[in-house]
């Protein structure tokens, strides 16, 4: 059985507040940053050929709150609240022995409202594409242990108008993230993380370089009667951004570290999710918990 795990919103977080902006456009591009959270996903176990899964997950996150360039959490200027509610369609597909397909497509409706009134954007964001990698491509006996390289490709809108909800980062991203992990069998308890690297390209629209990224995730769970059980952590270290001359301000890195934990019971043919996402501690990011809440579906030849 493969893992319902929440993928980390680190994965595919957009973009962070740049000094310089005037208020308007700061709390606009705040809005951005909660495009953040992808569906549910596999864990390491390769689908075989023809088997695989999908996952259709409603996110919704409201806050008041960010953390800064300092690392501070602090309140939104200007009385500042953004509402996000994504839904995130993600699917995986087993094509050879060792090697399998794994996508994703986002649609946001994101409003911000502050002193200055209130915008809202609503459309499909930035979408995401990997291969997936694991023993079997090699001959080797089947193991929890896999490399998974893909693309965020720049197709969500993206405006630099200070009155526009951005609905994309703006630049491609490369991706490259080791998977491993452990089932406990006979025993409902399994454990997997993972590390990854992202590069990132330039934003030509807002001539600006985000700045490289590596990020972590970290799992266990099981089941007590039929409900299953997960809780997470994960974690986001980003580089200074490179702006306009070629100036890298420290200030402009993105970090983060939050917990995740989710609940998931049968429902029909797959599994109903609810989920809670709590931040901890981060920079050039949105504060405030995130609910989801998703459905699991799995299938063999």
């Amino acid at each position: 059985m493969a893992f319902r795990l929440l993928q980390p919103s680190v994965v595919s977080w957009p973009p962070s507040p740049i000094p310089g902006r005037r208020v308007g456009g700061l709390g606009i591009l705040l809005v951005g940053l909660l495009l953040c959270v992808p569906s549910e996903g596999g864990a390491q176990w390769i689908s075989s050929p023809g088997d695989g899964w999908l996952d259709v997950s409603l996110i919704y996150h409201d806050t008041d709150q960010v953390f800064d360039e300092t690392g501070e959490r602090r309140t939104i200027f200007a009385q500042g609240r953004a509402v996000a509610l994504s839904l995130f369609f993600v699917g995986n597909m087993g094509i050879w022995d060792g090697v399998d397909l794994w996508a994703e497509v986002p649609v946001h409706r994101i409003r911000f409202d502050d002193a200055g009134g209130q915008r809202t954007s609503m459309g499909v964001g930035d979408s995401r594409l990997f291969v997936r990698v694991g023993p079997e491509l090699v001959g080797l006996p089947p193991f929890p242990l896999a490399l998974r390289g893909g693309v965020k490709m720049a197709g969500g809108s993206f405006d630099i108008d200070a009155e526009v909800i951005p609905l994309g980062e703006g630049q491609r991203d490369l991706e490259l993230i080791l998977e491993a992990g452990r089932s406990f069998h006979p025993r409902s308890l399994w454990t997997m993380g993972w590390v990854g690297h992202r590069w990132r390209e330039e934003n030509v629209v807002a001539n600006r370089t985000p700045g490289n990224e590596w990020f972590w995730w970290w799992s266990i769970g099981g089941e007590l009667g039929p409900v299953g059980w997960e809780g997470s952590v994960e974690g986001l270290r980003g580089d200074p951004w490179v702006l306009e001359g070629g100036l890298r301000l420290p200030s402009t890195r993105r970090q983060l570290d939050q917990i995740l934990a989710q609940v998931n019971h049968p429902l029909g043919p797959g599994h109903g999710q609810l989920g809670v996402r709590v931040p901890l501690s981060g920079q050039n990011l949105p504060a405030g918990l995130a609910i989801t809440l998703g459905y699991f579906l799995q299938w063999q030849r």
